[in-house]
């Protein structure tokens, strides 16, 4: 079998650090796969709000939010990389099609340009949307290193846990997905 065959694609995953995570920023976290193929691994941790809401980040980059439910919305860090750059996974909307947006195949969509912003600034955005600055990203086979050495497990993501599940509560829903709770984890890897 070729590389090409052999190789797992994670996209549409949920990537759940295990106990035995040696990177600090990562410790405790969720991250949504947006994209993973030979070039790598790119996607967005879900379950670590800071203390910037949307209000603030509008008011940064002159736009003006005036919908009451969304102003104290929290924005995430989505990971280390370009923190300074925004970027909002959310559901599809009829019709419109955001600048710089990939689709990912669950149905959700992540897009990096400031319209879709404005677009919920005025009403007409995403109704379901996480707002992260910075993005999680791995060269090509690093993440499966990751994984083969106990620092992640996997799951198919569920974009209910994404928008619905409270931030500090997504971290055991996730590992719902597969049956386990953390008391069940070791940070330690076995062989046979």
């Amino acid at each position: 079998m070729s590389k090409t065959t052999d190789r797992i694609n994670l996209t549409n995953q949920f990537l759940i650090a295990m106990p035995s995570m040696a990177d600090s920023i990562f410790s405790g976290t969720v991250v949504y796969l947006c994209d993973h193929s030979e070039r790598g691994a790119f996607g967005l941790v879900i379950n670590r709000p800071t203390d910037i809401d949307l209000q603030a980040l509008f008011s940064r980059i002159d736009l003006k939010l005036e919908i009451e439910p969304l102003l104290h919305v929290p924005v995430y860090f989505g990971g280390p990389v370009q923190t300074e750059r925004g970027f909002v996974l959310h559901d599809p909307v009829d019709s419109i099609n955001y600048t710089s947006s990939i689709s990912v195949p669950s149905g959700l969509e992540m897009t990096t340009s400031k319209d879709v912003l404005e677009a919920v600034a005025s009403g007409n955005g995403p109704k379901r949307f996480l707002l992260t600055l910075g993005h999680a990203g791995w060269g090509p086979g690093r993440l499966e290193d990751e994984i083969a050495k106990n620092g992640w497990l996997t799951v198919e993501a569920d974009p209910k846990i994404v928008f619905d599940v409270p931030a500090e509560q997504c971290f055991d829903a996730a590992l719902s997905l597969l049956g386990i709770s953390l008391t069940m984890l070791s940070g330690e890897a076995g062989h046979a």
